[in-house]
Order: C-alpha cells, then structure tokens, then sequence
C-alpha cells in the first residue's frame, strides 16, 4: 500500500510524489492556510493538469518544469482554493474547469462539469463526482487506476476524520454526508486513496467505520 504523500508539513515545504503506471501525482502546501494543490502529469502524453490553484502562483508554476498546462480543475469556489487561479491561467493558457454551480465564483471565465462528467489529463480520464454540502458546487475527481486501486481528490468535502465544514447548517450537513456515504463509501473500495483540500491524505477503509459518528455528531 502506498505511503501518505502529505505528512502535515508546513506550507513551503518540498512537494510529495507518488507515481502510478499512468499517472504521477504531486502534492504541494501552499499558504497561509495549508491548501493543497495536486499536479497531475499523463505518463504517455505528458499533459499536465492542476488540481486548485490554491495559492503561491510562481511554486505552482516552477512545479510545471517548462511543460505546457492544459487544465486546472477548482474543487469549489472558496477563495483559498483559487488564489493563484487567475495568474496561472494568464501565465499558462490553461483552461479553467469548475461544477456550474460554483464556476460563476472564480476570478476567471471556466468551462463547466457536472456530476459525472470526465476530464482528461492526456490518457488519463478523472470522473467528476458532485458532492453538496461544503458548497452547491463542491467536487471531487476520481481516477480509477487499471493497474491499481482508486485515487480519489476530494477537496474539502472529505478529511481524514469527517466529512468538509457545513457552518453548523443542518440541511448543509445532511446533503454532504449524505452524498459521501452515496457516491464515495457505498460505490468506492476501502483501498481507495484519497487526497484532501487540506492536510493529510487517508483511504476511505481507514475513515468507513468512524461514518455513524459522524452522522451523530453532526459535523
């Protein structure tokens, strides 16, 4: 099983990489608030494509090592996870790509995706998975590894320990768990790794059995 790419560094430190046959993932803290952004390379093509331009612009440039970028996906329209949105799209030529319900948030004009959708990083499909709670249009992109287990890129809709912040609002909290528990945990493997907004990375096996807690505490 591979091992965790992100060991709660502070935001600064050196990337993490974890290389499938296919696909390389690499795995940046930007700050202030410790925002992860992923940069996604197609072993075959070469395309590149970023996961939430958080934050710290030229990082997220230097991270591309002269390799055009083709896309850069926005999990939700938080403002600590587009940041750098704007400069690395004017800097790169990349096109932008959010839900419709969050796209008309983001400093840049974005091509819209919808609940299973797929978005290409060359040979690469990532299936987009629309979860509401966090946000109307948070997402996470899902790639289904043919030679090995599930990667999943959640935004922050699910951590290690709980599902994304709803602000204490019921019905917010009801519709997120309710479509991580539908469209991550009953469809996904326990081995599926996934990558959060924020901080650590975890498989759904190591956070299924803490789910009735959350249900019961409500956040």
């Amino acid at each position: 099983m591979p091992h965790a790419l992100h060991r709660r560094r502070a935001p600064g430190g050196p990337p993490d990489v974890r290389t499938l046959d296919a696909l390389t993932i690499t795995k940046v803290s930007v700050g202030p608030m410790d925002n992860n952004a992923y940069l996604l390379r197609c072993t075959e093509t070469g395309s590149l494509l970023l996961v939430d331009a958080a934050n710290e612009a030229p990082r997220l440039l230097s991270l591309l090592d002269g390799t055009p970028l083709s896309t850069v996906v926005t999990t939700h329209r938080h403002m600590d996870h587009w940041v750098a949105l704007e400069a690395v799209v004017a800097e790169t030529g990349a096109r932008s790509v959010a839900h419709e319900a969050d796209a008309g948030e983001l400093p840049v004009t974005s091509d819209t995706v919808h609940d299973g959708d797929i978005i290409t990083v060359g040979d690469c499909p990532l299936e987009v998975i629309h979860l509401v709670g966090h946000t109307p249009g948070s997402i996470a992109l899902l790639y289904d590894d043919p030679t090995g287990i599930h990667h999943l890129f959640t935004g922050d809709s699910l951590f290690p320990g709980g599902v994304g912040n709803t602000r204490g609002d019921k019905a917010n909290f009801a519709s997120l768990i309710g479509d991580v528990e539908r469209k991550l945990f009953d469809r996904l493997p326990d081995d599926t790794w996934f990558y959060p907004g924020h901080g650590k990375d975890s498989t759904l096996g190591a956070e299924r059995a803490s789910l009735p807690e959350w249900h019961a505490r409500g956040w």
